[in-house]
């Protein structure tokens, strides 16, 4: 299958074909298992808990050349009948309706739809609600106990992303209020067997009930947010109905669950340097180089979305079929030490630092520049007030969302001296 130099025995049988990538041990530390791939070769047929399988991009090099690679595309219609047996389990209608988003789009459309959103995304913008992001930390720090033990997921890291999503899309209080974080589960699909389908089903209408009710009254209530405009954009015929459904779909859940997830997988780390937490602690100015390398050392983007080849092709010394899907692991390119002297090391120094935490290419992501001071303000928040901030339970303890692309912990359990 592949011209890759030949694996040594004992590689052959510490990666099997395909690599299973599933299991608790695998999604608390995945980066042993990235090390012997990368190692062994840039691209790999791996094995999904679904029972799909993919081709797995590791290593810096092969991982940026991938995200950049035009012949690779994202719309599902490339995948083929093997791909779509266990790949499309989101039931009909909702997959039709909620998965033609910009993920899931390829030039020209892709190009349309992405210009449509970017302006609420800018870093002036973001800047200018700067202030705004502040006093919605400082609210939910101010809601905490006044001393340890708390959950920083259901007390911060669950609702700090998505008051700041509201305020950027202009989703009003009276819905945001209504949204349920359960909803953002709908991107861990199960098979149509698994026990947990009909609850699976149940999140999959109650989102999509919640997107029509936010659709109605943006069309009730005009404004000059992100949402009015996408909705005035289906009326004038720019998105199809199924594509304003979707990019509401992906501005609430990718808006959200991913910075909730980076801010765990920033603090777990932090956690595991206590010197490098006290040092950000007493130098608060490192923040935005921190944030660079927290993002690089245990990104909430583990792996990236479907690509597909629409004929036969090579993939880095790898023999492709059309249709099959190609993944690029991002977690593992970011730990490529031939781009990232000492990757396993939290450096808050490091500099440059070209992680690839948020893609590369054109599905770069849109929300880059939010994501990062939304980061800054979380952990500069945390840390300001909340003096001895500590893990406070044993590190073996931390339960892993068992998300197929993402990383992230369900709870943070944290000790710490007082509330500021």
């Amino acid at each position: 299958m592949t011209t890759q130099e030949p694996r040594t025995a004992m590689d052959q049988e510490t990666l099997p074909d395909p690599v299973p990538l599933m299991g608790c041990p695998y999604k608390a530390d995945p980066y042993p298992l990235y090390e012997r791939m990368r190692e062994a070769g840039p691209v790999h047929r791996v094995l999904f808990p679904s029972g799909v399988q993919a081709w797995l991009v590791t290593g810096y090099e092969a991982a940026h050349a991938a995200l950049g690679d035009d012949r690779l595309g994202k719309n599902h219609d490339r995948g083929n009948d093997r791909w779509r047996a266990r790949a499309s389990i989101m039931p009909e209608p909702q997959h039709s309706q909620l998965q033609v988003h910009l993920l899931h789009q390829d030039p020209p459309r892709h190009t349309g739809m992405r210009r449509l959103v970017t302006d609420a995304f800018t870093p002036r913008r973001v800047e200018e609600l700067r202030p705004r992001f502040q006093e919605l930390a400082e609210s939910l720090v101010d809601a905490l106990p006044e001393s340890g033990p708390a959950d920083l997921v259901t007390g911060f890291a669950a609702h700090f992303p998505f008051r700041v999503l509201a305020e950027v899309i202009g989703l009003p209080p009276e819905l945001a209020d209504r949204f349920d974080r359960d909803w953002g589960k709908v991107v861990q699909p199960v098979g149509p067997t698994d026990p947990g389908r009909p609850r699976y089903e149940a999140r999959l209408k109650g989102l999509q009930g919640y997107i029509a009710d936010v659709v109605a009254h943006k069309r009730e209530h005009a404004d000059d947010g992100l949402l009015s405009r996408l909705v005035v954009a289906r009326d004038r015929g720019e998105l199809s109905p199924e594509e304003l459904d979707s990019m509401i779909f992906q501005l609430l859940v990718a808006g959200q669950e991913p910075v909730t997830n980076q801010i765990t997988t920033a603090l777990i780390a932090l956690f595991r340097h206590p010197d490098q937490l006290a040092r950000l602690r007493e130098h608060p100015d490192l923040l935005p180089r921190a944030v660079e390398e927290l993002l690089r050392h245990d990104s909430a983007f583990e792996l990236t979305t479907w690509r597909f080849f629409d004929r036969d092709s090579d993939l880095h010394g790898t023999r492709v079929p059309a249709g099959d899907s190609v993944i690029v692991s991002l977690c593992a390119a970011n730990r490529d030490p031939r781009r990232f002297p000492d990757p396993d090391t939290l450096d808050l120094d490091r500099s440059p630092n070209p992680h690839l935490a948020f893609g590369h290419g054109i599905h770069f992501c849109p929300g880059a520049a939010l994501a990062r001071v939304e980061l800054r303000i979380a952990l500069g928040t945390l840390l300001a007030r909340l003096p001895g901030l500590r893990l406070a339970v044993p590190d073996e303890d931390i339960e892993w969302i068992p998300a197929v692309l993402g990383r992230g912990a369900h709870h943070l359990s944290v000790g710490y001296d007082r509330r500021l």
